[in-house]
């Protein structure tokens, strides 16, 4: 039985807390986000349990989270790190691709990175994430600090249930025009 430390657990409360939020925006008519289902062929399923117990991953997947914000096209994943120190080895290439794509249409790409050790939320934009990529390429650190996100977008934490993502994403957008 997994342990609650498991690697396939990590990011689950992130995530349920996340979905709970889409929920809470699609019923206030302020956003449809929905999460995106990593595509899977199940190898082995236990009968009895209805379980699968062997499964392999058909592609790779591109961001959890999907959707639209008052007509803005939007893309996210969402992350969670333990220290202060965001290993940028736990973003993959392709989801790199996808998101600076997904920009070149004029969509919204960013993450969300909760940083458990100090319990705190932030809304990471595609292109401040592109920086430190970029700066990983050229040889330099292979990860960022938290000091280095821009404190202005820290998610505050209300209701302890909901990550309210929508006002750093206003500014973001703000942000962009000027």
């Amino acid at each position: 039985m997994p342990s609650w430390k498991s690697r396939g657990l990590r990011g689950s409360v992130l995530e349920e807390a996340l979905n709970i939020t889409n929920e809470k925006y699609r019923q206030e008519k302020l956003a449809l986000v929905q999460k995106i289902p990593t595509p899977i062929t199940p190898i082995e399923i236990d009968q009895e349990k209805h379980q699968i117990t062997l499964a392999y991953f058909e592609q790779k997947s591109t961001v959890d989270y999907i959707g639209s914000v008052q007509g803005i096209p939007v893309c996210f994943d969402a992350k969670e790190c333990a220290t202060d120190t965001f290993p940028l080895q736990n973003i993959h290439e392709h989801q790199m691709k996808f998101m600076k794509e997904f920009e070149q249409q004029k969509g919204v790409a960013f993450f969300i990175i909760y940083f458990s050790g100090v319990d705190e939320y932030y809304y990471v934009p595609y292109r401040d994430v592109s920086i430190f990529w970029d700066r990983s390429q050229k040889g330099g650190r292979k990860s960022f600090r938290r000091e280095e996100l821009h404190a202005g977008y820290r998610i505050p934490f209300r209701n302890q249930i909901y990550i309210h993502y929508l006002e750093m994403l206003l500014k973001d957008l703000e942000s962009r025009e000027s």
